[in-house]
Formats: C-alpha cells, structure tokens, sequence
C-alpha cells in the first residue's frame, strides 16, 4: 500500500492547514509600533530551558522580554501557532517547516536551535531484553513518541526503508504519541515495545538502566541541524528590529552554552527552572550536554531543509517545486556568528 494512502501514515498531517486559516492569523500582542514590539510570546516545554530562554537570562535579548503562555509537547504544534499569530516565534523539525510552508502559510525559518550530534540525538530504545533488533523486528510493534509526523517519525521511516521493509510492512508499524515524561515508564511497564528518547530524558533512562538503543538519529544521518525557529512575514516585516534582537540573541545563546562548561550551563539552566516558579522538577537538567546545533549561531545553510523537501517530494507528501528553498529561509536577522 502507497504510503500516500494511508491516513496514519500521511505525514504532517497535523499540518493540513489551508491558506486562509493562516492568513487568517492576527499578531495580537505583537503591536508593530514605532521600533516594534518588545514583547515575544511563545510556547515553553516543561522541565526544560529553551535557548531563547537562556538567551534571555544571558541579557542577549535586550530590551525585548519573553512572554509564556503555556507548554507545548510538539514542534509541528508548536509552529502551527506562530503561523496562525497566537504565539510570536516557534520551532520544529525541519520537515514539519517544509510542510507548513508547502501548505502556503507566510513563514520563515531564521535560526537552527537543535540538532543531533554525539551528546544531543534522539535514540529508539527498547528493554534489554526485548527480541527486538532489527527493523523487521518492527512489524506489528508499539513505538512511543512525543507527536506522529515530526522528527522520530521522519527517522522511523528513513530506518524502516534502510532496513529494507516495502511499503505496507512500514504500515504495520504502529507510532503512538505518548508525552515524553511518561515514555520511560510506558517502556519499563511494557505498554510500548520502543520508546522514543532524547536530551534529558534520555539520559536519565540510560543512568537507570535496563534499556538499550536499536538506533539514533545521529547513526542514521550523522551531525546535523534538525529544527528551525520560525516567525510569520508579516512579523519580520512589521518588527525587524525587534526579530534581529531575537535572532542574534539566540545565536550568541548557542555560542555561550557551547563554549561555556557543562556545569556551569546546567547551573544556570537549573536557576532559571527554579526562578520562573512553574511547579517543575529541574533535576533532570543534570543530563544536559548539548543542543547539537551544527552550524555556528545556529545560521541556517539550506542544506538542512533542502534534505526534507526532497524527501517529503520522494514520499509524495508534497509536490516537487512545491516549495523554493531560498523562499524557505532567512540569516538576514541573524548579526552573530556572520
């Protein structure tokens, strides 16, 4: 069976948005005064520090303040509301960025924020003494992930096809969303046969122990940025000094916890979970090691993009030509790193 056919399958489903439901979307808060607005709304994830976040913290952001307005558990969700103006900026996989835009919605990618490299990656674990391990294996099996049509599907599929399963034996593979702080223990109680986990979580599993990797997203495409943040055109139109603040003061965000040490970003990083009072546990931020952006500042090269438009393409998920790369991305608001 085509992959096109299947509804489960039918990647980035979440983001069927049509044309006029994103032109749609208003920028309230998000007033284009004179110099633009100072306040950034956006989603946060619990538990953890996003860059923008730490950028924050760091004093990169300026004059310009961040305004929480709830948590989210998935990227395509996460741009899905920059796009439609509830939140200022978003981000997501790369893939679910390509989708979107095929979908007509007037965004742009302005910075890498995450990425996979030998500290920060995804891995497909499994119990130690699960018979599992192969993609073959996978047939009929449940694989626990964050959201169906984003990152660990994109890599569950490109292991599926290496490992050589056709079309329909991809099909028997059952993807079940289930919120990251809960995968390790849906593994260990058997309700799942993989599980997806990654940064923090991940490495609090493994220091438990008991689980092994069937594969990582690093094993499969080696050192790579993975996700984007974006903001709407109207807003860089209406806001750009406000948008280079943010730009830059994320890449000077990458570069700081790069160069910096280890204990001294988790330090930090823990300060700011404890300071914002938002009722979260910040001792799994002890696991830390990277953000696995791959190009310095988070500068977007077009090469980690480009790979997904050609593969959405391959999969029929959107047309080819249906997206130009150079319309896709921007560096222009980007002052660091340059």
């Amino acid at each position: 069976m085509a992959t096109t056919a299947s509804t489960r399958r039918q990647f980035l489903s979440l983001l069927g948005l049509s044309a006029v439901a994103v032109s749609c979307g208003t920028t309230a808060g998000a007033s284009s005064g004179k110099g633009g607005t100072k306040t950034l709304r956006y989603q946060g994830w619990a538990g953890q520090v996003t860059l923008p976040e730490l950028a924050e913290d760091l004093g990169y952001l300026e004059d310009v303040k961040l305004d929480w307005v709830g948590n989210t558990i998935s990227g395509p969700q996460d741009i899905q509301s920059a796009a439609t103006g509830q939140i200022d900026f978003g981000g997501a996989f790369n893939g679910a960025v390509v989708k979107l835009a095929a979908n007509k919605a007037p965004i742009k990618a302005v910075i890498s924020y995450y990425g996979a490299d030998k500290y920060a990656y995804n891995g497909f674990y499994v119990l130690k003494g699960s018979p599992i391990r192969s993609a073959r294996d996978l047939i009929g099996k449940k694989i626990g992930m964050n959201t169906l049509g984003a990152h660990s599907e994109a890599m569950l599929d490109i292991y599926l096809q290496r490992g050589g399963l056709s079309q329909s034996d991809i099909g028997k593979t059952e993807p079940l969303v289930v919120p990251p702080v809960n995968t390790e223990q849906t593994l260990r109680q058997k309700q799942i046969d993989v599980a997806v986990l990654g940064g923090l979580l991940r490495d609090k599993a493994l220091a438990t122990g008991g689980i092994r990797p069937l594969f990582t997203d690093y094993q499969l495409l080696g050192a790579f940025s993975a996700g984007t943040y974006v903001m709407t055109d109207r807003f860089l139109k209406q806001n750009p000094d406000t948008a280079r603040i943010f730009v830059t003061g994320v890449g000077k965000a990458i570069e700081w916890a790069r160069s910096t040490p280890r204990e001294e970003v988790v330090a930090r990083m823990t300060d700011i979970v404890k300071k914002r009072g938002r009722n979260e546990d910040p001792a799994p931020l002890k696991y830390w090691q990277s953000f696995g952006v791959a190009e310095k500042a988070g500068r977007i090269t077009g090469k980690e993009l480009k790979l997904w438009i050609d593969w959405l393409a391959e999969r029929g998920d959107i047309k080819k030509g249906q997206v130009t790369l150079s319309d896709l991305y921007t560096n222009e608001f980007n002052a660091s790193g340059s």
